[in-house]
Parts: structure tokens; C-alpha cells; sequence
């Protein structure tokens, strides 16, 4: 191919296939940081349709991501040799056939999708109705002295909401009426193990001055208060000088800045705040002075880590006004503010990291007052035996201690259920029905209920 004449010749540096492949990578970043830019102001326009196309655009590059991320797996495991590639177990034999089913999925096509061939899914096809525990296809079967649908209701509830593990499943179920300890949970969902989550309570903080513990006693004696970031795309990271060696601009439209008060005695959320960059002692002191005369009371203590915005002489000076004594925790020691850092874990593992970042504040607000009141309300907490922190911080009857269902036909109404125990209500053999709602309409904020049936 010759050069047109009439075109300018483009004198490339001596050298550039070199870096070509470095070039591409800080492009893709540039395009994304201005992409982010472009979505934060779109998301605040004042046209409705602007503002709708802009979440279109970004759910349609999020699944466009999530295909690459497939290909890309799926490239590694065809380097593999057809008969050195691990066998699907028969449970996911029929979940694949199942899959065909619901997409409407030729066996060529299936093929392709899970790196098969067709005369395998012919094979399944032909075998799905084989009996017995060697049958190539299998569903999952009950394994416990419990009736089967009690299983299918855990199983389901796994399903519906991924991020439970065992006890909190145990929990739910408890405060619903069915008490079953969690190591039988984990024997129903065993045939489909679920990743380790890591424990759901928040520890006890450990004071870095010895001498000065403090222990809470009742509701809004001691607080907790933290900051973190939220980003919007994912994550922070940019490929070029200066930062290569430190996160992007920490900033809207980049990320959200989040501040979060714990009450330590009912582990209840007590007030949110968001910011579009990383807020000044004199907002957060503002937050906490709304925190305060929302909730009509003032606490005793207030912990919190070395930030700018709490280790300084405005933020003494506040607490001293309004007879609030700050506690620190140790620069650099893990553990010293866990309370506070546990919620704001599960605030991302729950709620920021299971849907798209809103780039409107409004918007972004709400979805973290959804989940504040969720948390609240409907979420037990390990630290406090399956009580919710609403629960504690207005002294309310416990619902895992209401008489429970007892599913069991044979099992003697006097012995001990899992704990905590609770009495039996009407007969033995009771047929539940599972019922999931979803608070606020956000399927990542599920409530359960339990309904007996003929």
C-alpha cells in the first residue's frame, strides 16, 4: 500500500514500537477517566432522558466488561486439552441443561458456552432421566433428618441472597420462626459450597493507651465515626505519573467520600454523610452535630482514627463544648476503630459493590439510607445473638426467642431446639413456605418471612 501524496506524512519517534503496548494501556485509562467525567455530568442534568441514557450507557459498558472478563477465562481453559479439563459433577450437569432450556440454546451452542462438545450435551440429554447415585445427571437431594422443603427453603435463600453465609442464614431463619443451627445450614448447602465469608460482627476495639478503656453500658454512650471512599467505576487505579504510585484524584466524579457513625452498645447505624471530596474537619463536625440532634442524645465518647478531620485542636474544641470525649485509635494498628471499620465492610460487600454507583449525590444518598435502614431493621448481627441493632438500641422483644415452627414430625416438643431456644407453637410437622421481600425494592436488601401451609 503506497502513501497517498496529497496526505501529511506523520513523523513517529525513533523507537515507538517499543512502548506501543504501554501507549495503548494509558489510553484505555484516559478514555475511562474521561468517560467518568461524561457519565458524572450527564447524571446531573437537568434533562430526565440525559440523565436516563447516561445509566444506560453505563449498564451497557458494565456487561460489555463482565463479557471480556468471560472470554478471557474461557481463552485459558481451551489452552487446555479437551481430556485433561476437569469433569462437570453431575449437579452442574443439569444446570447446564437447564441453562439450554431458559436461553433456548442449540446443543452446538451450549457447546460453546461451557467448552463442551455437542455429542457430550446429546449424551446428557439422552441420560437426564437416569435413577440412582451413579446417574450421569443429578439433582441436589436432602441428606438431613429435616423434610426436604426445609432444605429447599435454605437452599433458596442462598440462591436469592449469595452474600449470606451459614450463621446469618441460621439467623433469619431463626427470627422467622425456624431455628436451625448452623452447622446444619452448612450441611444443606454443602452440595454447592459458597466461598468463606469472613465473620459478620463487628470485634471489640482495642484502646491503644492502656489505662483508658472504654466500655460501652447502654444506647448512645459510645460512638463510632470513619471515613472511606466509594468509587464509582470500580476502582482507582491509572497507569501514568505521578499516579502510578498512589490512587486517581480521590474526588467526584471519581468516588464518593462516605462518613459513617456506629453506636457501639447496639452496633445501629446512626447517621450517614456524603461528600465529593474528602470533607474537612469542619463538615464532619457538622455531620456529627445532625447525628447528634437527630438522635436527641450526645454521647459520652466518640472513637475514631488520626485523621486530619478528628486529630486537631476544632475537633477538641467541639467535644469539649458539647461535653463529648474523643478516644483515637492507633496509627497503623488494625483492630484499634473495628466496629465502625466492620459496618463500612459490610456496607461495600452489601450494598456499594452489588450495584452501579449512582453519579448523582440524591440518588447516592438514598441508596446508602436504604441500606442503613435495612441494616437496622432486618439484618442480624452476630455480636449481639441474632438480635438486629434496632432491636437493642429500643430495648424490643427479640424475634428469634418468639415460639418457633417445628417442621420435624417425630421430634419431642420438650427437647431443646438450636440456640437460642424458643418454645414450639401448635403441632409438630409444620409445612413452611419461604417469602422473600426486598426492602426498598433492592434485591441486595432482602427480608424473609415464613408462612405455614396446609
Amino acid at each position: 500500500m503506497t502513501w497517498p501524496p496529497d496526505l501529511p506524512r506523520i513523523v513517529l519517534p525513533k523507537g515507538w514500537p517499543a512502548t506501543v503496548k504501554t501507549a495503548l494501556v494509558h489510553a484505555i485509562s484516559l478514555a475511562h477517566l474521561a468517560i467518568i467525567q461524561a457519565r458524572g455530568w450527564a447524571a446531573n442534568s437537568i434533562n430526565a432522558r440525559v440523565r436516563l441514557a447516561a445509566r444506560l450507557e453505563q449498564a451497557q459498558a458494565e456487561i460489555a466488561l463482565l463479557r471480556e472478563e468471560i472470554r478471557i477465562k474461557d481463552a485459558r481453559m481451551a489452552l487446555i486439552a479437551p481430556q485433561r479439563r476437569s469433569h462437570y459433577p453431575p449437579t452442574e450437569r443439569m444446570a447446564i441443561l437447564q441453562l439450554k432450556a431458559a436461553r433456548g440454546w442449540s446443543m452446538a451452542q451450549t457447546a460453546r458456552a461451557f467448552l463442551l462438545t455437542p455429542p457430550t450435551i446429546a449424551e446428557w440429554t439422552h441420560r437426564i432421566d437416569e435413577a440412582g447415585p451413579q446417574a450421569l445427571v443429578q439433582l441436589r437431594r436432602p441428606v438431613n433428618r429435616f423434610p426436604d422443603f426445609v432444605r429447599l427453603l435454605v437452599r433458596r435463600l442462598k440462591v436469592l441472597c449469595p452474600r449470606m453465609g451459614k450463621v446469618r442464614i441460621a439467623q433469619l431463619l431463626a427470627r422467622a420462626g425456624l431455628h436451625l443451627g448452623a452447622t446444619t445450614v452448612r450441611r444443606m448447602l454443602a452440595e454447592s459450597p459458597a466461598p468463606p465469608r469472613a465473620d459478620c460482627a463487628g470485634r471489640e476495639e482495642s484502646d491503644p493507651a492502656p489505662g483508658r478503656e472504654v466500655t460501652a453500658r447502654r444506647p448512645n454512650h459510645v460512638w463510632h465515626v470513619d471515613l472511606t471512599a466509594v468509587p464509582t467505576a470500580a476502582g482507582f487505579a491509572v497507569p501514568w505519573l505521578p499516579f502510578a504510585f498512589s490512587p486517581a484524584p480521590q474526588r467526584w466524579p471519581f468516588c464518593w467520600w462516605v462518613a459513617a457513625v456506629v453506636d457501639h452498645f447496639s452496633r445501629r447505624v446512626m447517621g450517614l454523610a456524603v461528600f465529593d471530596r474528602q470533607p474537612t474537619s469542619v463538615q464532619v463536625r457538622a455531620f456529627l452535630g445532625r447525628t447528634v440532634s437527630k438522635a436527641g442524645k450526645t454521647p459520652r465518647y466518640i472513637i475514631c482514627d488520626k485523621g486530619s478531620q478528628f486529630w486537631c485542636g476544632g475537633f477538641r474544641a467541639w467535644g469539649k463544648r458539647r461535653g463529648v470525649r474523643p478516644r483515637f485509635g492507633a496509627v497503623g494498628r488494625h483492630g484499634s476503630i473495628a466496629v465502625v471499620e466492620r459496618f463500612i465492610r459490610s456496607m461495600k460487600d452489601e450494598c456499594t459493590r452489588r450495584l452501579l454507583i449512582p453519579m448523582r449525590r440524591r440518588a447516592f444518598r438514598k441508596e446508602l439510607c436504604l441500606y442503613a435502614e435495612w441494616y437496622n431493621e432486618h439484618r442480624p448481627h452476630q455480636a449481639l445473638d441474632g438480635r438486629t441493632p434496632d432491636e437493642v438500641y429500643y430495648d424490643r422483644s427479640p424475634a428469634n426467642e418468639a415460639p418457633r415452627f417445628e417442621p420435624r414430625p417425630h421430634w419431642p416438643k420438650g427437647s431443646p431446639c438450636a440456640s437460642p431456644q424458643a418454645p414450639p407453637r401448635g403441632e409438630p410437622a409444620a409445612r413452611l413456605q419461604l417469602v422473600v421481600r426486598h426492602h426498598g425494592g433492592r434485591r441486595h436488601l432482602p427480608t424473609i418471612q415464613l408462612r405455614q401451609v396446609a
